[in-house]
């Protein structure tokens, strides 16, 4: 009788020990899921900034139609800059082409590198993008001061910058439209305001 009344006080001390082990563990995630909380593109603070007015560019694309950037548009504009070399750049092509369709007419999807217009046609073939305006501009970059790949600025119909930054996944890419549908700069601005104004 006396083993039972033993184990039974045990069983009750183990149970107790892991109802508080479980506590902790759930009180860790939650300070875990605060510190790695879903961030947006990380925006670099060179080249016009977000709430500017886009700069004005006239290019040819390599459909072989002109396109007109920084001024008023019928959609949205996610101007997305790429290397056919960066492997991060290929993995987002699908995901460009998936979020593009999501949207529908409300945004358009821009491609912009700088380089042989020969090696780039080539990736176009290869990454099925032919009906998307693809744009060789080495200025087009140096304007948005670009200096890590790939890199997204979206743009408003009335030319203005709603978003930009470094993007490496679709969650990246959608917290641009995200942001500018909240009306502010960033993702980080919306998740930490007091650190965004800092």
């Amino acid at each position: 009788m006396e083993i039972l009344i033993i184990s039974n006080i045990v069983l009750w001390g183990a149970v107790l020990v892991l109802v508080a082990a479980v506590f902790a563990l759930s009180r860790q995630v939650g300070i875990l899921y605060e510190r790695v909380a879903p961030m947006g593109a990380l925006m670099m603070d060179a080249g016009p900034k977000v709430g500017d007015k886009a700069p004005h560019f006239t290019l040819p694309s390599l459909s072989g139609r002109s396109l007109s950037l920084g001024g008023a548009s019928s959609s949205n504009t996610l101007l997305f800059f790429l290397s056919p070399d960066c492997p991060i750049c290929k993995k987002l092509v699908p995901v460009l082409k998936s979020l593009d369709a999501a949207e529908g007419r409300s945004l358009s999807v821009v491609f912009a590198s700088d380089g042989e217009a020969a090696f780039h046609q080539s990736f176009r073939q290869r990454a099925k993008i032919e009906d998307y305006e693809y744009l060789l501009s080495q200025d087009l970059g140096m304007a948005y001061r670009i200096s890590k790949l790939p890199y997204a600025v979206l743009i408003d119909q009335d030319g203005v910058i709603r978003g930009k930054g470094l993007v490496n996944s679709r969650e990246q890419l959608e917290s641009l439209l995200t942001a500018m549908e909240l009306n502010v700069a960033s993702a980080q601005e919306f998740f930490f305001p007091r650190r965004a104004g800092a």
